[in-house]
């Protein structure tokens, strides 16, 4: 079988990968993301998943790479990872008693048969009511910083959610349930 690389440095996404039992390489693609920032979300996303993906696999062979990107989008305007506490402040005042949407696009780039399958999934997410010192003691707790959005779902953050409508793991960066059909038609398969 091919070697499986995650081109992401995504400590969320990694644990995903293993959660399903996949023996993997991280090989992070370091693509620069600002080209792609005036793009819609959805384009976005695809084509930055494809960027890291098809990066990565322009130096190595023999391998399938798995490329992924997540936004969070209010209103339509995307909120990426906070540049500093008083950004992610601000962020969650804007999500606390709100919609929004996660989009996390996925490629999957084969480097022995040059074929590249791109898709997307979307969640919508609901947070409660968040009052002003609880986001700060979140901020405080250095979970946000990293973080499309400012907030995981999988950590303290995600006390904040009241409810999803879409999958829990697009949320959190690798939407599982398309993962393993596009490995799957590379021929790599969970089971």
């Amino acid at each position: 079988m091919d070697k499986l690389i995650l081109a992401s440095a995504s400590p969320r996404r990694q644990e995903l990968m293993e959660m399903l039992g996949f023996n993997f390489t991280i090989v992070p693609s370091k693509v620069d993301e600002e080209k792609y920032m005036e793009l819609k979300p959805v384009e976005m996303v695809k084509e930055l998943a494809r960027a890291k993906a098809e990066k990565v696999a322009g130096f190595v062979e023999n391998t399938v790479v798995i490329g992924s990107d997540t936004v969070v989008v209010l209103d339509d305007e995307i909120l990426g990872k906070p540049s500093d506490q008083s950004e992610a402040v601000a962020m969650l005042k804007k999500l606390q008693n709100r919609k929004h949407s996660v989009f996390t696009g996925i490629a999957i780039c084969g480097t022995v048969s040059g074929r590249v399958k791109v898709d997307y999934d979307k969640t919508d997410v609901f947070m409660r009511p968040i009052s002003d010192e609880d986001i700060i003691g979140y901020v405080n707790t250095g979970e946000p910083m990293d973080k499309a959005g400012a907030y995981g779902i999988q950590g303290v953050g995600g006390i904040f959610v009241e409810k999803i409508e879409g999958s829990y793991f697009t949320v959190m960066g690798l939407p599982i349930h398309k993962l393993v059909l596009i490995l799957k038609s590379f021929g790599v398969s969970v089971f």
